[in-house]
C-alpha cells in the first residue's frame, strides 16, 4: 500500500514546499539511504513486539478469568455472552470475544498475546499506510510499518501495567483490543472509491459502531468525541472533494456508536452493574465529577512524564521528513495549528469523560486502574505521531539540517523502543515464574479433585497487581469460581504450591 518513490517520477506541484526534491543529486541519497533505516529501524519495535508475544506462553488465568473459563466450559460462547448482556455488564460484543480465547481453556490464555499483537499491528500498519496513501504522499517502503510497530510498542508497553495492558486477556479485549478496532474502523472508508463504495463504508460504519458499542463503554466514549470533533472541523480540514463524505461517515459511526451503547445500557447486566457501584445518576453528582477531575489529573502527570511516548513523536518526524506530496490530498494545506488543537482537546475531553464514567466503580481506585486509561491512550499516541509528521513537514521545507535531524528522529524512536525491553524482560521472567508454580499447583488440584476431594487449599500467585483469586471476602469472588474450576466445594487460602 506504500508507494516506493525511488521507482516513480513525482509531478512537482505549485507549493508543495518540497525544495529538496528539486535535483536528483540531492534528494536520491537522503531517500535511499532512509529507505534503508526505515526497513532496519522496524526490527527494532518489531522485535520487541515478538518478545511480548513470545513470553505470552507464560499466562495463566486470573481474576475474572477464574469465571469465564468454568462458565464457557458449562455453557459455550453463546452462553457466556448471554451472561454478559442478561446479568454482568450488558457487553454482548466483549462477552463474544472473551469466549473466544475462554473456550479453548489455558491455551487460548497463552495464545492471547500471539493473535493480539498481530491483530493490532496489523491494523495499525494498514492505517499508516492509507492514511499517507489519501494525503497523496509517496514515502520510502517500510516507513508506514516504522510508524505502526512504534505506535503498538509505545501503546502496549510504555504503560505503567503492560501486565493488564497487554498480557491479561480480559483487560486487553475490553481496553486495549478495542481502541485499536475503532481506529481501524475508518479503514472502509479510506478504502472507498466510487458512489457504491462510499455506501457501502457508511453501511459498515453503522455496524462496526454497533460492535464497539457493546464492546467498551470507555472506547465508545472517546470515538464519540473523536467524531463530533470531525463533524464539526470538517470545513476547516478536510479538502471540498471528501468533506462531506468524511461528515456522512463520522455521522454514520456515530449513530452505529449510539445504536450499541444503547443496547449496552438498556440491558438487564448493565442495570445490575449500575445499581451494585451505585454507578447511576451519581456519576454527574458534582462531587464525583470533582474528584474525577483530581484523579484525571494525576492520570495525566503519569501519562505525559513517560519519555518513552517522544518514540511516538519521532516516528511521526521520520514520516513527515521523507514524505513528498504527489498532489493535493484530503487534507487542506497549511492547518497543523488547527489538527494538533483539535487532536488534544479531543484527547483531554475523551479522557476525563472515561473518568467521570468509570469513577463510580473504581473511586479513588482509578488512579491505579491502568487498564481502563488505554481507551483514551491509543488517541494520544496517535496524536503524538501525528504532530511529528506535521513538524517533519514543517522541517522539510527548510533543507538545511534535514539528514541530521532525520538521524536524530531515527535515535530517538529505536531509544525509547529499547527502553523498554529491560521492563519487560523482568515482567516477562516474573510471568515464567508464576507459570511453573501455577502448572504444579494446577496439576495436584486436578488429582485431588479427581480423588474425591471437595475442599482444597489454594495459595496465591501474583503477577501484575492482579487479584489472585481471594478478593475482600475470605470465600468470595473469584474463590468461588476457583472451586468451580476444578469442582470442587470451595477453596481455601493455602500457604504453599503442592
Amino acid at each position: 500500500m506504500a508507494v516506493d518513490a525511488s521507482s516513480v517520477t513525482v509531478p512537482r506541484q505549485p507549493g508543495d514546499g518540497d525544495r529538496t526534491s528539486r535535483g536528483p543529486g540531492r534528494d536520491g541519497p537522503l531517500r535511499q539511504l532512509t529507505r534503508s533505516w526505515a526497513l532496519l529501524l522496524s526490527l527494532v519495535p518489531l522485535g520487541l513486539l515478538a518478545v511480548a508475544a513470545w513470553y505470552g506462553q507464560y499466562v495463566r488465568p486470573s481474576a475474572d478469568e477464574w469465571c469465564f473459563l468454568p462458565y464457557v466450559r458449562d455453557h459455550g460462547i453463546s452462553g457466556l455472552t448471554g451472561k454478559f448482556y442478561f446479568r454482568d455488564n450488558g457487553r454482548i460484543a466483549n462477552g463474544w470475544l472473551v469466549g473466544l480465547y475462554a473456550e479453548p481453556g489455558v491455551p487460548g490464555h497463552q495464545w492471547f498475546g500471539l493473535v493480539s499483537a498481530v491483530l493490532m499491528l496489523g491494523l495499525l500498519w494498514v492505517v499508516a499506510a492509507l492514511v499517507v496513501r489519501a494525503a497523496r504522499l509517496t514515502v520510502p517502503r517500510g516507513v508506514p510499518l516504522l510508524v505502526a510497530s512504534v505506535t503498538a510498542v509505545v501503546f502496549l508497553l510504555a504503560t505503567t501495567n503492560t501486565y493488564k495492558t497487554f498480557f491479561w486477556p480480559a483487560a486487553s479485549v475490553s481496553h486495549t483490543v478495542a481502541p485499536v478496532l475503532a481506529c481501524a474502523a475508518v479503514i472502509p472508508a479510506l478504502l472507498a472509491r466510487g458512489p457504491r463504495g462510499r455506501v457501502a463504508a457508511l453501511v459498515l460504519a453503522v455496524f462496526a459502531g454497533t460492535f464497539l458499542g457493546t464492546l467498551s463503554e470507555e472506547t465508545s466514549v472517546v470515538v464519540l468525541v473523536v467524531l463530533s470533533a470531525v463533524v464539526l472541523f470538517a470545513g476547516q480540514v478536510f479538502a471540498a472533494g471528501v468533506r462531506a463524505h468524511v461528515r456522512r461517515w463520522a455521522i454514520a459511526m456515530a449513530a452505529g456508536v449510539a445504536i450499541g451503547v444503547l443496547l449496552l445500557v438498556t440491558s438487564p447486566g448493565s442495570r445490575r452493574r449500575r445499581e451494585k457501584f451505585g454507578a447511576g445518576t451519581s456519576m454527574l453528582a458534582p462531587d464525583s465529577l470533582s474528584a474525577s477531575l483530581h484523579q484525571y489529573a494525576h492520570i495525566l502527570w503519569a501519562v505525559l512524564s513517560t519519555w518513552q511516548y517522544l518514540g511516538a513523536v519521532a516516528a511521526g518526524l521520520v514520516l513527515g521528513l521523507v514524505a513528498r506530496r504527489e498532489r493535493a490530498g484530503v487534507l487542506l494545506p497549511c492547518r497543523p495549528f488547527l489538527l494538533v488543537g483539535v487532536g488534544a482537546l479531543a484527547f483531554l475531553v475523551s479522557g476525563y469523560l472515561c473518568a467521570v464514567i468509570t469513577y463510580p466503580v473504581f473511586g479513588n481506585h482509578l488512579l491505579t486502574t491502568q487498564r481502563t486509561w488505554n481507551d483514551y491512550l491509543l488517541l494520544y499516541v496517535l496524536l503524538l505521531v501525528g504532530t511529528g509528521a506535521l513538524l517533519g513537514r514543517a522541517i522539510r521545507r527548510r533543507p538545511a539540517g534535514v539528514p541530521a535531524v532525520v538521524v536524530a528522529a531515527a535515535v530517538i524512536s529505536a531509544g525509547a523502543c529499547v527502553s523498554l525491553a529491560v521492563p519487560l524482560h523482568t515482567l516477562g521472567h516474573q510471568m515464567h515464574v508464576r507459570a511453573e508454580r501455577w502448572d504444579r499447583q494446577d496439576h495436584w488440584l486436578r488429582e485431588q479433585s479427581a480423588a474425591g476431594a471437595e475442599v482444597l487449599p489454594y495459595k496465591p500467585l501474583h503477577v501484575g497487581r492482579m487479584l489472585e483469586p481471594f478478593g475482600t471476602k475470605p470465600h468470595g469472588w473469584p474463590a468461588s469460581c476457583v472451586a468451580d474450576y476444578y469442582h470442587v466445594d470451595r477453596v481455601t487460602r493455602g500457604k504453599r504450591v503442592p
